[in-house]
């Protein structure tokens, strides 16, 4: 069964507000964030990816605790999960209307791929399993954190960020998710060492409890097991275009999406930017969100505001919808 959403507008069915569906990433989780989806016709995907990975998935997103979600690899398949439950009822409910392009952030780029038809649902499953291993295993050789600094543009972050590493402290710009909310990645001396700046800057440092320090130079580690699963992996054409993190461009399915995906462990996540893409230049006014909580939904009313917004996390959405 294919449930990979079709751009209308090629074979003259277009109907309704162009739209662009979007799925979060890592930091999403929650405990139980599955439950909502217990009883809904999709349910039987967890089970397959359950097999996939040779994991309890329904357990994962059903009872694991907030500490064991905190754990880069558990939460990645988690949130993943949670995903492509919300997509398949959607789709099946007749609520995802004219899809243009699909776009996520961070690890919500893999749920994308597979929403475009460019991923099977058992390569996306294995290449998450895989990218969350790599991931834990180079926070593990390479300790780090992340930090939002608020209040503050992105170019007067990147100054900070490159006088810090002048000094020789390790710190990047990892997410750039909206006007004044950029996020920093680093070792925990080399994000510390940026506190003082923001403030006086005129800005505020507020760190996030996560494993490691994610789209930075520190993840570099994790390249060579991903390399090994991506090419693994099959690469379709797709059916819609997928709005890159790297350089917030809409590319169609191709195995160019290999090298994209791991140049994604070590780059910022450029969202802003490719809300932008989404809005102004492929003409998308509704943005549905699919997945647990509605991260991205605030992210988005920052930077496109006269589109409309909807966070697909329970079912009862599909029915206002």
């Amino acid at each position: 069964m294919t449930t990979a959403v079709r751009d209308e507008t090629r074979d003259g069915r277009a109907g309704g507000p162009r739209t662009a569906l979007v799925f979060p990433g890592q930091g999403a989780q929650k405990q139980g964030m599955g439950a909502v989806w217990r009883d809904s016709a999709a349910w039987p995907v967890v089970a397959e990816i359950s097999e996939y990975i040779g994991m309890d998935v329904e357990d994962l997103i059903l009872r694991a605790d907030d500490a064991t979600l905190r754990r880069t690899d558990l939460a990645q398949i988690a949130v993943f999960s949670t995903e492509v439950l919300a997509y398949r009822e959607a789709a099946a409910a007749g609520a995802l209307g004219r899809v243009v392009a699909c776009a996520g952030h961070s690890l919500g780029e893999y749920t994308a791929l597979h929403a475009a038809g460019v991923l099977s649902l058992a390569d996306t499953a294995r290449l998450i399993a895989a990218r969350g291993r790599a991931m834990r295993e180079a926070a593990e050789t390479a300790p780090g954190t992340m930090a939002a600094i608020v209040k503050l543009t992105t170019p007067v972050v990147e100054e900070l960020t490159e006088a810090a590493r002048a000094t020789g402290q390790r710190v990047w710009v990892a997410n750039v998710n909206a006007p004044g909310a950029v996020v920093v990645s680093g070792t925990a001396e080399g994000v510390a060492a940026l506190e003082e700046p923001a403030r006086e800057a005129g800005g505020k440092l507020i760190r996030i409890a996560v494993g490691g320090a994610f789209h930075s130079p520190l993840m570099a580690p994790a390249a060579d097991a991903l390399g090994i699963a991506l090419e693994t992996a099959d690469f379709a054409p797709g059916t819609v275009p997928v709005v890159a993190n790297v350089d917030a461009r809409p590319h169609p399915g191709s195995e160019a999406w290999r090298e994209r995906e791991l140049r994604q462990l070590t780059s910022p996540v450029r969202w802003e930017e490719s809300v932008r893409t989404l809005a102004e230049e492929l003409g998308c006014t509704r943005f549905l969100e699919l997945g647990p909580g509605r991260q991205l939904i605030g992210m988005i009313r920052r930077i496109a505001t006269d589109v409309e917004r909807v966070a697909v996390d329970k079912p009862e959405v599909l029915t206002a919808i």
